[in-house]
């Protein structure tokens, strides 16, 4: 049974999901110090180079080849510049589950690239690699990744009371912990049914070309 994915990249209308590269690290490091960013995951703060180094170089990588998941460094077709992470981890291969994490770097919100390449990473997963389930997690307050879940098909299941640790900005500018819900989706291969052509109806990008 396989037990780890391939090394792959997966290609969009605008975006080219790929294996992280040296040459990722300062805008890395830039789009991990965002204040949104910093307030809902648990990534060190502040995101050093050294943090960012061991994550192109061993924490990415190791996630394929233990077989945990795959991290997709998210980049512009025309300009190769990072624009997010897709992030698939606590895989099941018995099962054929996976989590799905995604994360947009503040100069290029509002574009849909988050929708775009979560939405590629499932329909890899569904018809590539034959998996049955994908679930989301997303603290209670972050609308715009429940967001992302819903345009992708994503169906609420329920709440974790309590689950998650988020931080907020002190008055002094620091930032403290603080205890959120989270808010369960789960994917399956059926829900996207119909989910490419609606975004493209909708004005957005629905065409995902290429994986290899």
């Amino acid at each position: 049974m396989t037990t780890t994915f391939p090394d792959v990249s997966i290609s969009t209308d605008r975006l080219v999901l790929r294996p992280f590269e040296a040459a990722d690290i300062p805008a890395h490091i830039e789009m991990m110090n965002d204040e949104l960013i910093t307030a809902w995951t648990p990534v060190p703060h502040p995101y050093t180079r050294e943090d960012a180094d061991q994550w192109v170089a061993s924490i990415a990588p190791a996630e394929r080849v233990a077989g945990r998941g795959i991290a997709f460094a998210v980049t512009e077709f025309l300009t190769q510049r990072l624009v997010g992470i897709v992030r698939l981890r606590r895989t099941n291969w018995h099962a054929l589950s996976t989590e799905m994490a995604y994360v947009t770097a503040p100069w290029a919100r509002g574009e849909g690239y988050a929708t775009e390449s979560a939405l590629a990473v499932a329909q890899w997963l569904f018809r590539d690699q034959k998996f049955e389930r994908i679930e989301v997690r997303t603290p209670a307050d972050n609308t715009a990744s429940q967001q992302v879940a819903q345009k992708i098909g994503c169906i609420s299941e329920g709440v974790l009371r309590n689950a998650w640790i988020a931080r907020t900005q002190t008055e002094d500018g620091g930032w403290t912990d603080i205890r959120t819900d989270l808010i369960v989706w789960g994917l399956l291969p059926e829900d996207l049914e119909g989910v490419a052509e609606q975004m493209a109806d909708a004005g957005g990008y629905a065409s995902f070309t290429d994986w290899n």
